[in-house]
């Protein structure tokens, strides 16, 4: 089962690709559902407001801790700053849940009118180059050793920039997958639950 923080953002076009992907899937909003999913899928919307929200509906130290146990999390655009371990151009305010070694740069790609499609090769997805939907979405600055990079924008002026990463059972992407139809983002993330919850079920056997 894996949940969808259902507080802001495109939570739905979340819930369906999941469900797409063979994965049962249910939107989260208190702490009471988030101890009940095996996974936690952070969407795009407006970091800000997700951060304060976390705080006011009590989840913002439930999802921490559960990171911290190896619950495998996935943020796309504003779910990636939310699991950044540093963000540049926030609000002073404005708190992550953490996770991932890297520096994520807020609305690095520009505001709403510069949202734009392209297509990436993506380490870990098999076939044709995934395509990407950026808007107003953050870039990475700077991963730390343990963080691999999936996937980096090819050409213009963005070329380099880092948009997909990895750490553990940590996913994150700048871009939207739900929008696409395009559900292999989702199922890597979909096999990242099911490996973790057979190795969860393994460890317990054993003691």
């Amino acid at each position: 089962m894996i949940g969808v923080f259902a507080l802001q953002g495109d939570v739905r076009e979340h819930v369906a690709a999941l469900r797409a992907a063979g994965a049962e899937a249910v939107p989260v909003r208190r702490p009471s559902e988030l101890a009940e999913v095996d996974g936690l899928v952070i969407p795009g919307g407006e970091s800000t407001v997700m951060s304060r929200l976390a705080t006011v509906f009590e989840l913002r130290e439930p999802i921490r801790a559960r990171i911290a146990s190896g619950m495998p999390v996935y943020g796309s655009c504003a779910g990636m700053i939310m699991l950044a371990s540093d963000v540049l151009d926030g609000r002073s305010d404005q708190e992550s849940f953490g996770g991932i070694d890297m520096v994520v740069r807020r609305n690095a790609f520009g505001r709403q009118v510069d949202s734009f499609e392209t297509d990436l090769d993506f380490e870990g997805v098999d076939g044709e180059p995934v395509h990407a939907v950026f808007i107003r979405a953050p870039w990475v600055e700077k991963v730390g050793s343990d963080v691999e990079v999936l996937a980096r924008v090819s050409g213009g002026p963005a070329d380099g920039r880092i948009v997909a990463v990895r750490q553990g059972n940590l996913l994150a992407t700048s871009f939207h997958p739900e929008l696409t139809g395009d559900l292999r983002v989702h199922d890597l993330f979909v096999r990242m639950v099911q490996e973790a919850t057979d190795d969860r079920a393994t460890e317990e056997a054993v003691r």
